[in-house]
């Protein structure tokens, strides 16, 4: 049975050295420039030349466009209109990796934690910025919700400084995990394929295709929540508590 781990190795494609620092183009990288080529491509034919009657890609990427701007609505109210485009972008960079790392001999990128912690420090870094320059140091009331007894502050504020520097970890390690998971039991049940021949091995697949129809759903699952807890901080820097 092949190493189901192989499928997350990181594979140098044009290696570079600069300055002592390996700075190779890898599969990794090649994916996240194919999810960068496909979404800009899609968007600028699917709105280069909108219709009254729309035809299919305009109305896929138009239901993407009210779904997003629905939940910053809905989680961000009307001050979140303007990071619209920031949570647009959040929330089509891991669907493109989870989507794409569906096609078979690609790389999921969203499988690394590297790259999952990369977006969330990003989120995190940017978000308590903004906090700052929004509130000042009044952005330390957000660990001290109010009406809390003064008796119980020794308690509530390390929890919520704790709660708070811990979400970037909880963020990329819940995408992260997911997606390595999932992976995992779809190359495991299709080793058992081959491993148990023709007549066996049809068991395991019937398992691995409905796996594969769960690891689509799982994969939009995990670009929603990644999308709507970013939506959460965010408005928490906007409106403290």
């Amino acid at each position: 049975m092949a190493d189901p781990l192989k499928q997350f190795e990181i594979k140098p494609l044009i290696p570079l050295d600069i300055a002592g620092y390996d700075v190779s183009f890898t599969n990794s990288a090649m994916w996240m420039a194919i999810a960068v080529v496909t979404s800009l491509v899609f968007f600028l034919i699917a709105t280069r030349k909108p219709q009254m009657v729309p035809g299919r890609a305009q109305v896929f990427a138009e239901s993407m466009y009210e779904f997003i701007a629905g939940m910053v609505r809905d989680n961000i109210g009307s001050k979140g209109r303007e990071y619209f485009p920031l949570i647009f972008t959040i929330f089509v960079v891991v669907l493109m990796g989870n989507m794409l790392g569906m096609i078979p001999y690609s790389f999921t990128y969203t499988s690394h934690i590297a790259v999952t912690m990369g977006l969330a420090l990003a989120i995190f870094i940017f978000v308590t910025i903004l906090g700052f320059v929004k509130h000042g140091t009044h952005f330390f009331s957000l660990f001290c919700p109010e009406g809390v007894p003064w008796a119980l502050k020794p308690l509530i504020i390390p929890i919520e400084v704790l709660s708070y520097l811990i979400r970037p970890v909880t963020l990329s390690v819940r995408l992260f995990a997911n997606m390595m998971a999932g992976h995992l039991m779809l190359k495991v049940f299709a080793g058992f394929s081959v491993a148990m021949g023709v007549g066996l091995g049809i068991v395991p697949m019937f398992f691995n295709v409905a796996l594969i129809g769960f690891e689509f759903l799982i994969a939009f699952l995990q670009a929603y929540v990644f999308t709507i807890l970013s939506c959460i901080y965010l408005k928490d820097a906007i409106e403290l508590h």
